[in-house]
C-alpha cells in the first residue's frame, strides 16, 4: 500500500508514518497541501492520504476534487483535540486517527479505508483451473482479459496476475472505465498539460505513466467511449502515451489487463467495441465462473467472511450452524461472492446466540421462512425517501448505532450515511445514538 502523509514527520505523525512502514507500506511525505498535490499529479500515486489536522482537510479535497484526483483521506490529530476530530469527519475524511498512534489502530484504520482486500479464497476445481492459467501467464507482459459476471473476483484475479509477475514491486494502478465520465477519462489515462482544458491548472501524469514498469488495470473496459479506444489501442501497441495539450510521445512499459462482465464478442458484433482493440487485449482470456458454478467455493467463502467481519467489527467469531450452512448452498447467488460476503457480514451483526443460525441469514429472492426477503407489497404507496429513511433507521438499530457497520451493510459511504442523519434530525426523527466510540 502507498501511504501519502501530509504533514511534518517530526512528532506524532512521524511516529505513524513508521508504524505504516512497519506494516508494509509504501510513505511518500509532503510538507503541504500544495506539495501533496505536486505529488499526486506527478504519478508517484497513493492508496490513502493521512493528514494532520493542522492543515485544511477541506481544502485538500476540493482541491482534488476540481483535478479529478480520488483518494481516500484519513485525519489524525491529538487524542483530546475532538473539535477538530469532528471537522476533519465533516469536511470528508473517512476516519480519524488519534494520536500518539498505537500500532493495531493505523493498519486497520488503513487496511479499511483503502479496501486493498486481495486475498483469493477457494477450494472449487472451477476456480484452481482459472488461477492456473493465470500462474502461467502471470510472468509475460502479454495483455490479459478478465470476463465473468459481476462480483466474481475479477480484479482479484487481476491483482493476483501482478503479484505473480516480475512486476511485482511495481505499481498496480487500477481505473474503473464505467465510473468516469468519457471526456474526463482520457486525461485519466494519459495525463495533460496545464492548460490543456478548463480546470488544468497544472501538469498531471495520467494512469498509463503512474503504472509505469507495472500492471494498469482497466475496470469494465466495454464501457469506455468509441474514440477513446482507438486511442487505447494506439497507446497500447506504440507503447506510449500523449498527454493532452502535449505533442511529444511519452513512452511507457505497462502491462495492460482488462475486465468486462459483458459478452465481450456479442459487444464486438454490435459495434459498440472495437474489434482490433478486442483482439488486442485479448491475447490471453480468463473467464471467471460464477459462484453458482463453484459450488465448493461456498463453505470456504462463508466461514472466512464469518472470520474477517467479526474481527472488522470487534466481534467474537460464531461458527456458522448446519441449517445456516444449507440456506448458503441453496441460494443461487445472483451477485456472487460480493452477494455472500454482504449476506455474511449481515448475519455476523445480527447473530445473538453462539452461532451463526439461519435467522440470521438474510437472502435475497427467497421467498417465505427465515431469511425471506421482504416483498413490496407494503411499500406501494410510500415514496422512496420514505422507504430509504426507514431502512436507514432499521439498519442503524441493529448495528446498535453504529454508523461504520451501518453505512457498509447499506453500501453507502459514512459520510453519506452522516448526511442523511443530520437531515432526518433536522425533520424530527429520532435517530439511534452512535455507538461506544464513534463521532455522531
Amino acid at each position: 500500500m502507498r501511504l501519502l502523509i501530509i504533514g511534518s514527520l517530526g512528532g506524532q505523525v512521524g511516529a505513524a508514518s513508521r508504524i505504516a512502514m512497519q506494516r508494509g507500506a509504501k510513505v511518500i511525505q509532503a510538507e503541504s497541501i500544495g506539495q501533496a498535490m505536486d505529488v499526486l499529479r506527478s504519478g508517484q500515486g497513493a492508496d490513502v492520504a493521512m493528514v494532520d489536522v493542522a492543515f485544511d482537510i477541506e481544502q485538500l479535497l476540493t482541491a482534488m476534487k476540481a483535478e479529478r484526483i480520488t483518494l481516500p483521506v484519513v485525519a489524525c490529530g491529538v487524542e483530546t483535540d475532538s473539535r477538530a476530530a469532528v471537522a476533519a469527519i465533516k469536511a470528508g475524511a473517512k476516519e480519524y486517527i488519534p494520536l500518539p498512534p498505537d500500532a493495531d489502530l493505523i493498519a486497520a484504520v488503513l487496511e479499511a479505508v483503502s479496501a486493498d482486500q486481495d486475498t483469493l479464497v477457494y477450494q472449487d476445481p472451477a476456480m484452481d483451473r482459472v488461477l492456473q492459467m493465470a500462474k502461467k501467464v502471470a510472468a509475460s507482459p502479454a495483455s490479459v482479459l478478465v470476463t465473468g459476471e459481476s462480483g466474481t473476483g475479477k480484479e482479484l484475479v487481476a491483482r493476483f496476475l501482478h503479484r505473480n509477475s516480475p512486476r511485482k514491486d511495481r505499481p498496480f494502478v487500477a481505473v474503473n472505465c464505467a465510473a468516469i465520465p468519457g471526456e474526463l477519462l482520457e486525461s485519466e489515462l494519459f495525463g495533460h498539460e496545464k492548460g490543456a482544458f478548463t480546470g488544468a491548472i497544472a501538469r498531471r501524469l495520467g494512469k498509463f505513466e503512474e503504472a509505469n514498469g507495472g500492471t494498469l488495470l482497466l475496470d469494465e473496459i466495454t464501457e469506455m467511449d468509441a474514440k477513446l479506444q482507438a486511442k487505447l489501442l494506439r497507446a497500447i501497441q506504440e507503447k506510449e502515451v500523449v498527454r493532452i495539450g502535449s505533442n511529444t510521445p511519452v513512452k511507457v512499459d505497462t502491462r495492460i489487463v482488462a475486465t468486462s462482465n459483458r459478452n465481450m464478442e456479442e459487444t464486438v458484433k454490435s459495434g459498440k467495441f472495437r474489434d482490433d482493440l478486442y483482439f488486442r487485449l485479448n491475447v490471453v482470456k480468463l473467464v471467471m465462473p460464477p459462484l453458482r458454478e463453484r459450488p465448493k467455493d461456498i463453505d470456504v467463502l462463508a466461514l472466512h467472511f464469518a472470520k474477517i467481519c467479526a474481527e472488522e467489527n470487534g466481534l467474537a467469531y460464531k461458527p456458522i450452524s448446519a441449517g445456516a450452512m444449507a440456506a448458503l448452498k441453496a441460494h443461487n447467488w445472483p451477485g456472487n461472492v460480493r452477494e455472500l460476503e454482504n449476506t455474511l457480514h449481515r448475519a455476523v451483526l445480527l447473530a445473538g446466540g453462539d452461532e451463526i443460525d439461519v435467522e440470521s441469514i438474510m437472502l435475497m429472492g427467497t421467498e417465505g421462512g427465515a431469511g425471506a426477503a421482504p416483498g413490496t407489497g407494503g411499500l406501494v404507496g410510500r415514496t422512496v425517501a420514505d422507504v430509504e429513511r426507514d431502512l436507514i433507521i432499521d439498519t442503524l438499530k441493529h448495528t446498535l448505532g453504529n454508523r461504520t457497520h451501518a453505512a457498509k451493510i447499506l453500501g453507502i459511504s459514512i459520510r453519506t450515511l452522516r448526511n442523511k442523519l443530520n437531515a432526518y434530525v433536522q425533520d424530527g426523527v429520532t435517530v439511534p445514538a452512535p455507538g461506544a466510540g464513534e463521532l455522531a
